[in-house]
């Protein structure tokens, strides 16, 4: 590891001249990271910021980031949003972090409310529901649960790398198969393409709808972009082999980024529908809370020569700031930049045919609701073997 000298920046006093102000470590991507940074969450009462000391040798390097994947009993599975701009009120996440490490994630302020970083830390350290799939039995088996479709995989990736080991989502479509139940994925992974026997049957019973994720066609921007998320090449192979396997798929654009990914707005949409896909919406980019800062290093380490063009135009959408979370324009911006990406979407995705509802979370069927019993705790077993009403409860 690099020495570094830090100093606690909501301390220092610029006026104190006994406290020597080193020159900032120049920021470096990480090969297989979206950040470049492990910034530091906004509840942390101190801030700290590197500093080269003059000890580091040129050959010496920063210690490569490994992936933790950590387990976590949860105490609840189901998360409800009355957000008028989604299509889904009701979530299911069997994973909190995502190794995927998309820069424009607005998941990342989550990790602030572990103690960790949005930076690196939200990359590397994974959290596994791992009684995700007990718990989502119990809460289906209430007497007052109504079903509503579950959109699964919304604030993490639910097919990131550690499901394949982990098979929290497998293991969770599983219990919604059982009790008919329907559910809507979004992912950016192929991994998905494991789960196909699940999905096409639940899909021929209205009880299962797929989005892919497709931000850019350019193989060099995915990789610092959403660098262990799977090819742009890969991706629409996915949808392929899902519409093939009689899954409605749609493509979410999402995020536009003005002179990054905003030009391939038409290339996108004419590939995803020589995929197969059936529907298409989109989003502009999004910065939350930390997301802003990490976003804004990013670019000036992969885009200097735009970055300042770049920001200009997220302003010019977002009145003026960074962001704006009103629900009336936060996903597709305000003002004439984000009028003319909604027209230049709306006119080819109108072209190519893609503006159906297809796999939209309210298409789904909930009147095939089976409600499921639920194995008794081992200390309620025997007595539950001698009265079988104990099972309504």
């Amino acid at each position: 590891m690099q020495p570094l000298h830090r100093i606690p920046t909501h301390q220092y006093d610029e006026n104190d001249q006994s406290q020597v102000m080193l020159p900032p470590l120049s920021l470096k991507a990480a090969k297989g990271r979206g950040a470049v940074s492990n910034l530091q969450g906004r509840f942390e009462v101190h801030g700290r910021e590197a500093y080269d000391d003059g000890w580091q040798r040129e050959e010496e390097g920063s210690a490569p980031w490994k992936t933790e994947v950590v387990d976590e009993v949860c105490k609840s599975i189901l998360s409800r949003n009355a957000s008028p701009d989604l299509p889904f009120g009701v979530s299911l996440n069997p994973y909190r972090g995502c190794e995927h490490g998309c820069i424009y994630c607005y998941a990342r302020p989550t990790h602030s409310y572990l103690g960790l970083s949005p930076g690196m830390d939200f990359e590397s350290r994974i959290f596994a529901k791992v009684n995700a799939p007990e718990m989502l039995r119990r809460e289906l088996a209430k007497p007052a649960y109504v079903p509503a479709s579950i959109a699964l995989g919304v604030n993490t990736d639910a097919y990131q790398p550690c499901e394949r080991e982990r098979r929290l989502t497998r293991r969770v479509l599983e219990v919604l198969q059982e009790c008919r139940h329907p559910v809507g994925l979004i992912t950016k992974s192929s991994l998905i393409e494991r789960d196909i026997d699940i999905l096409a049957p639940m899909a021929a019973q209205r009880l299962a709808g797929v989005a892919i994720t497709l931000t850019t066609l350019d193989p060099a921007i995915a990789r610092t972009l959403e660098p262990r998320a799977a090819a742009p090449a890969r991706r629409l192979r996915t949808i392929r082999t899902l519409t093939d396997a009689g899954i409605p798929v749609a493509v979410s654009i999402a995020p536009i980024i003005p002179f990054v990914t905003e030009p391939e707005i038409e290339r996108l949409l004419a590939a995803v529908k020589d995929a197969g896909a059936v529907s298409a919406h989109y989003t502009v980019l999004r910065l939350p809370w930390e997301v802003a800062p990490l976003f804004h290093q990013w670019l000036e380490t992969h885009f200097p020569d735009r970055a300042r063009r770049v920001m200009n135009r997220v302003r010019d959408m977002r009145g003026g700031k960074d962001y704006d979370s009103n629900f009336a324009t936060r996903m597709k911006g305000d003002g004439v930049w984000a009028d003319l990406i909604r027209q230049r979407f709306t006119i080819a995705a109108k072209r190519l045919g893609l503006t159906g509802k297809g796999s939209r979370f309210h298409t789904m069927d909930t009147a095939q609701f089976v409600r499921p019993s639920v194995a008794p705790a081992p200390a309620a077993r025997a007595g539950m073997a001698n009265n079988a009403q104990l099972d309504l409860f």
